[in-house]
């Protein structure tokens, strides 16, 4: 398989691509990429669920990439962040954020959204497209995410602007770079909240941390940097491939306009429909398993397309329509098992909020340009729109 991020057409429309790979088989082997291993790409739901679980499945990439020749040189609190670990330590790590994403939690954050969503909308203009990913779907959830964790209203344009890069394809040494700006800003951050404490997540993380012997100060520069950039990038692809779903689908997009107190019960089924992650980050086999009827040896190389599990009609019936009365809560969009996503109460808190009020002060809003004109971002890892021209 090509690298996908070459041609525009996968980018557009990902998934007759990964429906021929399903049908012909739902795990398919895949050429020497990471570490010059063969490697596999999951495609079927029962086996992306299946391999998400799997504890024979590691996502400790400093275990398997030891030892290898690479150019690259990307900052470590970047490179091996609570993703990249196993158990015990990924279990320690975890229980130190997930206190922040619990329904109270959110319910406290939801006001500040709230007031964040105005205020962004409020500068929208009516004479002429508005980009949608500019002016809410990229600024709310970094406003979000650094409210959180603290971070000054004047450093927040940089957050964002490293946060891109890191996701940037096709060019190593950009993505390297920006790791180590972020993770050198992170690390400055903690700095300057240990000298002057607040009540900011990131304070909770940094009395935590400095209270557990088994936890270094890398371990919270990456659990900062990893909030930080993983709080809000999903976010802002979820947004747009949301709002984009709706407006592609006028049946739809009438319903919840009509009847907003539906779009919380609809949120499973745009996340469903175009998954913000999608592939979940790097995981390998450490001994020889049996998935999907392929025999995978052990050391290989697994990506498991998220994009393409929650489109298996054997799970979802007719699976490339967008069906707001569909039950979809046992969609993979946050992952599955102990990696699932620690921060999605918050990421739908965030879209029932922004899609509420969008659909609320502009009924009539329309696509600007046709749907196969808008550019998606280079990536495998994210799925997102480059920009979402909308009239409003």
């Amino acid at each position: 398989m090509t690298d996908p991020t070459k041609d525009p057409r996968f980018l557009r429309d990902p998934y007759p691509t990964y429906a021929a790979m399903r049908s012909a088989c739902p795990v398919h082997p895949l050429p020497a990429g990471s570490g010059g291993r063969p490697g596999y790409l999951v495609t079927g739901y029962a086996e992306a669920r299946e391999a998400l679980a799997d504890p024979r499945l590691s996502k400790d990439t400093a275990r398997f990439f030891a030892g290898a020749e690479s150019r690259r040189r990307p900052h470590p609190a970047v490179a091996h962040t609570m993703l990249a670990s196993d158990p015990p330590h990924h279990t320690r790590l975890r229980a130190l954020v997930a206190r922040a994403f619990t329904t109270g939690s959110v319910e406290r954050l939801r006001p500040f959204i709230t007031r964040t969503t105005d205020r962004l909308l409020d500068q929208w203009t009516t004479e002429g497209p508005v980009d949608f990913v500019a002016g809410l779907a990229a600024p709310l959830p970094v406003a979000v995410i650094c409210e959180l964790l603290g971070v000054p209203q004047a450093e927040r344009p940089d957050v964002q602007r490293w946060s891109a890069r890191l996701f940037a394809a096709g060019d190593p040494a950009v993505v390297d770079t920006a790791s180590h700006a972020v993770a050198a800003y992170t690390a400055g951050l903690v700095a300057r909240r240990r000298q002057d404490p607040g009540d900011s997540l990131l304070d909770q993380l940094i009395t935590a941390c400095d209270a557990d012997d088994d936890v270094s100060e890398q371990d919270l520069v990456s659990l900062a940097v990893l909030l930080l950039v993983a709080g809000h990038e999903t976010t802002t692809n979820a947004l747009g491939n949301a709002l984009l779903a709706l407006l592609t689908a006028p049946g739809e997009l009438d319903r919840v306009r009509r009847t907003p107190q539906d779009i919380p019960a609809a949120l499973d089924e745009l996340l469903r429909y175009d998954s913000a992650v999608s592939t979940a980050t790097f995981r390998f086999t450490t001994e020889p398993v049996t998935l999907g009827g392929a025999d995978l040896p052990a050391g290989a190389p697994v990506l498991v397309a998220l994009g393409a599990a929650n489109r298996d009609p054997a799970r979802f019936p007719a699976p490339d329509r967008l069906d707001l009365d569909r039950t979809a809560t046992a969609h993979l969009a946050f992952g599955h098992g102990i990696h699932r996503c620690v921060g999605a109460p918050l990421a739908k808190a965030e879209l029932e909020i922004a899609l509420r009020a969008v659909l609320a002060r502009f009924p009539g809003i329309s696509l600007a340009v046709p749907a196969d004109r808008l550019e998606w971002r280079r990536t495998r890892l994210v799925r997102g729109l480059e920009s979402l021209p909308v009239m409003v």
